[in-house]
């Protein structure tokens, strides 16, 4: 196990100009820095570069972020193997420890959390694209607002039913924890789902892992609140996730 410290201070020492620079021709734009996207075909650049912000992003495809983003996309890798490759970029010493019985028990309870909330990912996505509610409500809401199927797919956006525990039923007859359902907001006290009629948006963490979900509501004339995010979880920390 890398120690947080050690991720913590790759992470302010990479400098994105420097870590996309290794692998993309870039010139300046004014304040930024532009080149040919690494990770889609094209003759335009549109590949922008803010060293300010620490950021990239295509304009094109969509994809981005920030250095650990960035070399886990384009080198095929997990989180912790982008911290070792910038750790080694930028000659950070890393000491891994081993984890102790505690840390273990901790680590798969969050991963638990993780991959229920990838599983509801999956249900909401199928849910917009392969039903007759979804596609007659969510989609052609996306599809108005200039959404293209590609981002919808790519950013894995979806759709909850009227139906009022649809979701939650089908998922603990996957197996899936009522107790975990609930810790994470996907169903309610009462064992009904929590987001009902709404588009789905997932929120995620520095790696890419689904922490949370933004719902907006569709039905006009509601008195539901328009938007309703999912509550603060183990992994999901209000006050440290910009949405």
């Amino acid at each position: 196990m890398i120690p947080q410290k050690t991720v913590q201070e790759i992470i302010d020492t990479a400098k994105i100009e420097e870590v996309v620079g290794d692998f993309v021709n870039l010139k300046r734009a004014g304040s930024n820095l532009k080149g040919l996207c690494p990770f889609h075909n094209e003759k335009t650049p549109s590949f922008v570069v803010s060293p300010a912000k620490n950021l990239c992003k295509c304009f094109g495809c969509g994809k981005g972020g920030d250095p650990v983003r960035f070399i886990m996309n384009h080198e095929n890798m997990d989180f912790p193997g982008a911290i070792r490759y910038l750790g080694e970029r930028y000659n950070i010493v890393i000491e891994e420890v081993e984890m102790t019985n505690e840390q273990r028990k901790e680590r798969q309870k969050r991963d638990s959390l993780f991959i229920l909330n990838q599983y509801a990912s999956d249900y909401f996505a199928k849910e917009l694209l392969e039903t007759d509610e979804g596609k007659s409500v969510g989609l052609s809401y996306f599809k108005e607002r200039g959404f293209r199927e590609e981002i919808i797919k790519h950013f894995q956006l979806g759709y909850t039913s009227k139906q009022k525990d649809s979701f939650t039923l089908q998922a603990t007859q996957d197996s899936h924890s009522l107790e975990l359902l609930k810790k994470l907001g996907l169903t309610t006290k009462y064992g009904s789902d929590f987001y009902r009629e709404r588009v789905m948006f997932p929120i995620r963490n520095l790696s890419g892992k689904i922490i949370g979900f933004g719902g907006r509501i569709l039905q006009k004339g509601a008195k539901a609140a328009k938007y309703i995010n999912s509550p603060e979880s183990e992994i999901y920390n209000k006050s440290k996730v910009l949405y």
